[in-house]
């Protein structure tokens, strides 16, 4: 049996007995370490060559990002899979952009966390529901964002069938104007005419089915 081995990084030392207690359960899983801080982790890591680093966020010192990114710099192979107690974006992506594989919460059940540990030294990608959410609701912000309120007015209206004279009428805009929300639309989206526009329109999300 292949026996995965674990470094868990936490500045809270009753955090790390908890998760070590959690994880024991699974004899496929071995905890070569502890550290305290992203310094510690980092160092430890080097030596310690384990294949995940189970890392909290925010920790004096050096905090997990600072030390994912210091990781990922040195060329440690292990994965990250960061353990936390904070879920918003300004916690999230820094971590995942960093190098991070993984993001679970402190409130994952124990056979949660056995999983994620397993899925991340498989190079899997491992995320808590909420992050999944928030991270596929920033891609849609960001695919929403590519073209202006204007645009996205005219390509509804493209899409309800209406020809460059009714938009340009329900817009109070002239035909050449819709025109050149068009092209503007065409070339950000990457097609050449109306139908395309719309079709490309609706598998990015940008008009409601």
């Amino acid at each position: 049996m292949t026996v995965l081995r674990l470094l868990v990084v936490d500045d809270h030392p009753v955090v790390r007995d908890g998760i070590v207690g959690m994880v024991s359960s699974d004899p496929a899983i071995e905890v070569v370490g502890e550290a305290s801080d992203g310094a510690e982790a980092v160092r430890l890591a080097r030596v310690l060559a384990p294949d995940v680093v189970l890392m909290d966020l925010r920790m004096p010192g050096m905090g997990g990002v600072a030390a994912i990114r210091e990781l990922q710099r040195l060329g440690v192979p292990a994965r990250v899979l960061v353990l936390t107690t904070f879920d918003a974006d300004a916690d999230v992506l820094p971590a995942i952009e960093a190098g991070a594989t993984g993001y679970l919460l402190k409130d994952a059940p124990s056979a949660e966390l056995i999983r994620a540990i397993r899925a991340a030294a498989a190079g899997e990608v491992v995320l808590a529901p909420s992050v999944a959410s928030r991270l596929v609701g920033r891609v849609r912000a960001s695919e929403t964002s590519l073209l202006s309120p204007r645009e996205l007015e005219v390509l509804a209206l493209v899409a309800d069938g209406a020809t460059n004279r009714v938009a340009g009428e329900r817009l109070h805009l002239s035909e050449a104007t819709i025109k050149t929300h068009l092209l503007s639309i065409y070339a950000k989206l990457g097609v050449s005419d109306r139908a395309a526009a719309v079709a490309e329109g609706f598998r990015r999300g940008l008009l409601d089915a």
